[in-house]
């Protein structure tokens, strides 16, 4: 194995000697004697947080307290930081808010896109391996708007389709085995259909490429404290494309999402624009950690990260290869780039105790039961050098496992 060691450090070495997000790496608060493979799951802690989340208790809100709503533009903040979150999913600003929990932004997109779809659509098709919350959250939508609910594989997403199909809910990426999904191929065939097509982003969303305005997507969904690094608990972000946003037809029609939230009217009137995705008052301690969180990006290509992430789950699936020893674990990712996310899956006997041994040498990453290993590369800040370290970790600890 030292041979292979050898060849494998050099490589790792060429390859963060030329890494260009290299100097990214020093915008998070990171331990020199851990390998973070858990980015998907929880995303590091970019370093300005700290300081904006200090100003905004001490100053904005101990010393103008209500006046922040308006100085501090505390009231406008979901629309600002979607609009900072908008690139990285390939739309145009006025389209993303941010607030509320992904499953609750799930929620309102599957009533509204039923709503929309009109007379004759009752079937709401969700992807089969899908996040359970996703599913549990899409049984309720279903109930409510009296349709029925049919899982489906995501593979075979667009052809099941049919002239009942109102919405189909899809994961970009599957959390077990970190597989890409087809979104502009699904979400054309489901167009075709006459079905409208919500996705979640909770895997994608800052580790690769996203086009939602381009490929025709009609609603999507994403969390924002896995690869967008905003914290435990941040809030999620609702993306209603912008022609759809006159009829969408809100599930939770709260009052940040009047037309005149201040005049408390008790009819209810909904605002224009993507405002409408609103329901109650914002998080705005952690809607503001997230918005200094989002300053990581500066300056970063979504581009740059997508080649990264690639060229760093194959050095891992290599060292793996190279380093474990026969039989003791097995990729269930895509080898192919095209079906691939930003994580390697491993499935491996006894998981949760190999993991368990990881994390105690000192490389965190997660397990999903019964056997699969997870492994979250974060192109911001990991390195090549992590993820040998983290495959001769592996090696050692599977090859001790009985």
């Amino acid at each position: 194995m030292s041979e292979a060691v050898r060849e494998l450090g050099e490589k790792a070495a060429l390859l963060d000697a030329a890494d260009e997000l290299a100097k990214v790496r020093d915008r998070f608060v990171l331990e020199d004697d851990v390998v973070y493979l858990d980015g998907n799951s929880l995303g590091a802690l970019p370093r300005g947080v700290s300081r904006r989340l200090a100003d905004v208790v001490e100053r904005e809100w101990g010393r103008l307290r209500i006046r922040s709503w308006d100085e501090s533009g505390w009231w406008t903040a979901p629309e600002r930081v979607g609009d900072r979150i908008a690139p990285l999913i390939g739309a145009a600003p006025g389209q993303v808010v941010v607030g509320d929990s992904t499953s609750v932004n799930v929620f309102k997109a599957l009533v509204a896109a039923v709503r929309l779809a009109g007379e004759g659509r009752d079937e709401i098709l969700v992807d089969a391996a899908t996040f359970p919350t996703d599913g549990y959250i899409a049984a309720s939508a279903a109930r409510l708007t009296g349709c029925t609910l049919r899982a489906v594989d995501a593979s075979a997403m667009a052809a099941q389709a049919g002239p009942r199909t109102a919405v189909a809910l899809v994961n970009h990426v599957d959390y077990r085995t970190g597989r890409l999904g087809d979104l502009p191929g699904t979400t054309r065939a489901l167009h075709e259909a006459g079905a409208l097509a919500v996705w979640d982003l909770c895997h994608s969303a800052g580790a690769l490429p996203v086009a939602v305005d381009a490929d025709g997507v009609d609603m999507a969904v994403g969390c924002t404290y896995k690869y967008l690094n905003g914290g435990p608990g941040a809030p999620a972000y609702l993306y209603i494309r912008r022609d759809l946003q006159p009829r969408f037809d809100s599930p939770l029609p709260g009052w940040n999402s009047h037309t005149d939230p201040f005049a408390m009217r008790p009819g209810y009137e909904a605002a224009d624009g993507v405002v409408r995705g609103r329901v109650g008052t914002p998080e705005i301690l952690s809607l503001l950690a997230l918005d200094a969180a989002l300053e990581v990006w500066d300056g970063v290509r979504i581009e740059q990260v997508r080649a990264k992430s690639l060229a760093l789950t194959d050095f891992f699936l290599e060292c793996v290869t190279r380093l474990v020893q026969p039989g003791r674990v097995a990729s269930v990712t895509p080898a192919e780039h095209a079906l691939r996310g930003s994580q390697v899956s491993l499935r491996c006997e006894r998981a949760g105790e190999v993991m368990g041994a990881l994390v105690e040498r000192g490389v965190v990453g997660d397990f999903r039961p019964p056997d699969v290993l997870r492994f979250g590369f974060t192109p911001l800040y990991t390195r090549f050098v992590d993820a040998l370290h983290a495959s001769r970790v592996l090696a050692d600890v599977a090859a001790g496992a009985e």
